[in-house]
């Protein structure tokens, strides 16, 4: 469990699923509207299979739900948005003529997310602390915005295989050097001796736990890039930079030395 509060930890994705069954581990489905009506999603009314919306809050992934919209078909997606995943059964599809898309974030670049989504019959009910979101197949669609504080899940060390209680500070005999214990017999010869120094070298350079590369100091830190460095702003800021020509750069800074000239005449004069 998280050390934060259920209910104020931010909902990390949005999806739509056929049933209990196909909906995945870790995400809650949204079985009943907060009217008390059936919160299943039908594509028509000859259709008898719906579908039902669910959501997580599990922060593995590292990336939080910052805000959630409805658009009809019509509509483009709003630029850093994702329609929500679909897990329905194998001929199970949702309409498209409204859909529900997200915007995802890393859980480290903002204060506030989507806390909560709750769903109700169309009606003239209203939710108190709830964002209207838009109507969507005969429901309302409402979210919950506010701070949240949550620790970001760290990474997992590499295990190293090396068993640490093995070893033992009361050794009566010095550690000798590690050597590799299968080393071929050497021929004799000063080029194969310097050979099988070197051979033990790399074998004493390579990491414990016999993999390619050792464990580095960057290694489990989270990297995301800061949201200042992406969107619409930077492109702007790249679009204005105007690229001088050499004319440009010499009719700019161009230098007759007229004072120079003359005060070297008065110098000359006097």
């Amino acid at each position: 469990g998280s050390v934060c509060d259920y209910r104020v930890r931010p909902i990390t994705a949005v999806a739509w699923t056929s049933n209990t069954s196909t909906c995945p581990k870790d995400f809650t489905l949204i079985s009943l509207t907060e009217d008390g009506a059936a919160a299943n999603f039908t594509r028509s009314f000859a259709m008898k299979s719906g579908y039902y919306l669910c959501y997580t809050k599990d922060l593995t992934g590292g990336m939080v739900v910052s805000d959630v919209q409805i658009i009809s078909d019509k509509d483009s997606i709003p630029h850093g948005y994702c329609y929500i995943t679909e897990h329905l059964e194998a001929k199970a599809t949702v309409s498209k003529k409204k859909r529900v898309c997200v915007r995802l974030v890393p859980v480290g670049s903002v204060d506030t997310a989507v806390l909560d989504i709750k769903l109700t019959a169309k009606s003239k009910m209203m939710l108190q602390h709830y964002t209207y979101v838009g109507d969507i197949h005969g429901y309302v669609l409402w979210c919950k915005k506010g701070p949240f504080s949550c620790p970001v899940p760290q990474a997992k060390p590499r295990r190293v295989s090396l068993d640490i209680q093995k070893l033992s500070l009361d050794q009566p005999t010095p550690l000798l050097p590690l050597k590799p214990s299968n080393l071929p017999p050497l021929p004799p010869g000063r080029l194969s001796h310097r050979r099988h120094h070197l051979n033990v070298k790399d074998e004493i350079d390579k990491p414990a736990d016999g993999s390619l590369h050792g464990i580095t100091a960057l290694d489990g830190v989270p990297f995301s890039l800061h949201p200042k460095f992406d969107g619409p702003h930077l492109t702007s800021q790249l679009n204005s930079i105007r690229i001088k020509s050499i004319q440009d750069i010499e009719n700019e800074y161009n230098y007759t030395f007229t004072i120079e000239e003359n005060a070297t005449k008065k110098t000359k004069a006097s």
